[in-house]
């Protein structure tokens, strides 16, 4: 097989990405927008030793999964990867994702509970971060790069989105404000963040520019507050003069409304500001969380929270458990997370600004031994210094892992194990659909 090869493809597999996968004399191609069931004439891209990348040019038997794609740029934009294929096709795809992960690399012959699907399939994001084009138009990056793609409505955003958009769109144009170009470092806008609390409806705006002011400011809150009326509670600046990928900086300073809006999650009261976490699909978060709270079966026990964000998941836990610890490193999540327990009336919960590796240490000194650990890590899961740290020094009864990244969480079940805690049960929750991320909560009890 060679560049440039076209070929006749049968589609078996799905790979992590979402990409659909055929064998070819023995090498597995990757092709996207193709799913299992689909026989396609594929164009050979690129070859690798044991693997090569292909494009479908030709649809020759479609797969019974197989749907309209309901999005003009979904073969364009990086969002999306499953916008060909029908529902339930897509859940049976990331559970079995899930599994494989957890059976190839965790080691466990170990089936997951139900996939517990979204009730919404589209709108369901509260936040987003677009990327500004030169011509001053918003849009999202294309599939591994920093193109971007232009586009005037995303079926994943509240449609409040759009029009937001559009009144920034129509801002930097009329009023002639630079954009950032990635290639020379200069202009001031970079990127458009958008966040809706969906029980409050209160809208944040978050203009991230390339300097320390932003011109014509009162006129884009004119602009917003006619597309957003009442609802708009907070407008900003964050600051992010580096030259980096990474889309926030560390400086937010707000120019209309407060520095933060308000939600409400499992009954709880949530304060949310630019640089706190807060779960992207609210529906889905509160199913995400009553999962884990099943799982780790809190009531009148010390639960520790680590990377605990806003304080989401242990202050949804506080009325019965008897008492919360959550450690964060980002100070704004914790101020966030401490005003929370306060406005919900919440006695029993501390929060700490730390690392959650050294916070664990900390706790550890002070002899505090926790019935329930929860850890919600980012995508590239725990350090082994604190599972070794969980394990060893604070030695729960049991450990509640949340996780976005299946492989991750499975390369962590092997240590784990190996500390001595094992895997009893785990359940893959379906966040974000249309995509390729799929959350796991996972349930380790110590032998």
């Amino acid at each position: 097989m060679n560049k440039n090869d076209e070929i006749i493809l049968n589609i078996d597999g799905t790979s992590s990405d979402g990409y659909g996968v055929g064998r070819y004399d023995g090498i597995a191609v990757f092709v996207p927008l193709t799913t299992e069931g689909d026989v396609a004439r594929v164009k050979i891209l690129k070859v690798k030793k044991s693997y090569a990348y292909g494009k479908m040019i030709e649809l020759l038997t479609p797969s019974q999964s197989r749907k309209e794609p309901d999005c003009d740029v979904f073969s364009q934009c990086g969002g999306c990867v499953y916008r060909h294929i029908n529902y339930e096709k897509e859940c049976e795809i990331k559970s079995a994702k899930v599994e494989n992960n957890i059976r190839r690399i965790g080691g466990y012959d170990l089936k997951p509970q139900q996939i517990i699907k979204a009730d919404r399939i589209c709108r369901y994001r509260n936040k987003a971060q677009f990327p500004v084009s030169l011509n001053g138009n918003t849009g999202f990056y294309a599939t591994h790069s920093h193109r971007i793609i232009e586009s005037d409505d995303c079926l994943l955003q509240p449609e409040i989105f759009t029009r937001l958009c559009a009144a920034i769109t129509e801002w930097i144009k009329k009023y002639n404000i630079s954009v950032y170009n990635e290639s020379t470092g200069k202009g001031l806008i970079r990127h458009v963040y958008l966040r809706i609390a969906e029980k409050t409806q209160q809208i944040m705006v978050v203009i991230i520019i390339n300097g320390d002011s932003l011109d014509y400011s009162k006129e884009l809150t004119g602009l917003l507050l006619n597309v957003a009326g009442n609802n708009l509670k907070s407008l900003q600046i964050n600051i992010n003069k580096k030259d980096t990928n990474v889309i926030l900086g560390d400086i937010c300073k707000t120019i209309y409304g407060q520095d933060y809006i308000t939600d409400i999650l499992c009954d709880v009261e949530i304060r949310i500001s630019p640089l706190s976490f807060y779960q992207v699909n609210r529906d889905m978060a509160e199913k995400l969380y009553e999962k884990a709270a099943e799982y780790a079966e809190f009531e009148d026990k010390t639960v520790l929270d680590l990377y605990c964000g806003a304080g989401t998941i242990g202050l949804s836990l506080a009325k019965k458990a008897k008492k919360i610890i959550g450690v964060e490193i980002i100070p704004d999540a914790v101020e966030d997370a401490k005003i929370n327990a306060e406005n919900n009336g919440i006695k029993n919960a501390e929060f700490i600004c730390m690392d959650a590796a050294a916070a664990a240490k900390e706790l550890a000194i002070r002899k505090l031994k926790p019935d329930v650990v929860i850890v919600d890590p980012p995508r590239k899961g725990c350090t082994s210094d604190l599972l070794n740290t969980i394990a060893n020094d604070f030695a729960p009864e049991r450990l509640v892992y949340v996780s976005c990244d299946s492989a991750t969480l499975a390369r962590d079940c092997a240590i784990l194990r190996d500390l001595g805690y094992i895997l009893k049960e785990y359940t893959p929750v379906d966040m974000f659909p249309a995509t390729s991320h799929i959350e796991t909560v996972a349930k380790f009890i110590r032998q």
